[in-house]
């Protein structure tokens, strides 16, 4: 066996970007390149080198060790463990949780079926909930704060796309919604046993509702999503404390379970983002010229 046959036909080198001059941390194959960085008769990118398969048989990875010489755990040190432990350390904590909930859930005692939800808010906000109950006017002032909330929220949401013309918190509470809709119904929870209805409180009139997820806190970390992105800091950071005061509620008058209200963060989230990916879709497919809901004649006119 010839030294020519364990070794690959390219050779990889730093290139200088004729542009400024600099190195870059690519690599390039020696010959002549065109304006694409593409080596001429070649048909691979620069990024795209591919070392041809020898008699050690390297490309198909049965050679020089195998596997284990090109898994990444084999080249971890002391130190890489210390840097993760220091640079890293929220995923650490999210792989302790998973360790420490993996534990609890394997030995948790179920609960019956024909027992009470175990919710850990209903337990914390037990001292609230005997207060409104023996407090039905307090109730009521709370329900009524609560739906203005919702008015404020939906208000805002509206208003960024009819006076500001920004459709982004609008579609994302389209879709939301609509999610709510086809989850809500596929999945209906029995109502709390201590639930507190009011009849100003938003769906307004002691009407049937929804419980998974709620709709109070998807649509206020929409509008607070929206407002951080207008840079109106300080009208979020309200939105974000009237949204705490509103799941404090929620779960004190058992309008919501607790697993209701955390999804209902994450939902806001989410759709907010599903959101921007779809104004950033249709705005490709028009060519660049950005998105709207309204027709380029309608603008003209």
């Amino acid at each position: 066996m010839t030294a020519a046959a364990t070794e690959t036909d390219v050779s990889l080198r730093r290139r200088s970007n004729s542009l400024n001059g600099n190195n870059t941390n690519g690599v390039a194959i020696d010959g002549t390149l065109d304006n694409n960085n593409r080596r001429i008769g070649d048909t691979n990118t620069q990024m795209e080198i591919t070392a041809k398969k020898t008699d050690n048989g390297y490309a198909n990875g049965v050679g020089g060790g195998g596997w284990r010489s090109k898994a990444s755990f084999m080249t971890w040190t002391a130190r890489d463990v210390v840097y993760v432990a220091r640079y890293h350390w929220i995923p650490c904590m999210f792989a302790a949780g998973l360790l420490f909930f993996m534990g609890v859930e394997y030995t948790l005692q179920m609960i019956p079926a024909r027992s009470e939800p175990f919710d850990l808010g209903f337990v914390v906000t037990r001292s609230l909930n005997r207060v409104l109950a023996s407090s039905p006017d307090l109730n009521t002032v709370l329900a009524a704060l609560n739906t203005v909330f919702v008015g404020m929220q939906t208000t805002y949401i509206v208003w960024t796309w009819l006076v500001e013309g920004r459709a982004r918190a609008t579609i994302s509470a389209l879709f939301m919604f609509t999610c709510r809709g086809i989850l809500g119904y596929s999945t209906q929870l029995p109502l709390p046993q201590d639930f507190l209805g009011s009849g100003v409180d938003f769906p307004v009139g002691n009407v049937s509702f929804f419980l998974f997820f709620s709709g109070h806190v998807a649509g206020s970390m929409i509008a607070s999503l929206d407002m951080r992105r207008m840079q109106r800091l300080r009208l979020a950071i309200i939105f974000d404390i009237l949204n705490v005061l509103q799941s404090i509620r929620l779960l004190g008058t058992r309008g919501h379970y607790t697993i209701d209200l955390a999804v209902g963060v994450g939902a806001g989230i989410l759709f907010d983002s599903l959101a921007g990916k779809y104004e950033e879709m249709m705005s490709k497919r028009h060519l660049g010229t950005g998105f709207s809901l309204i027709s380029k004649e309608s603008l003209v006119n």
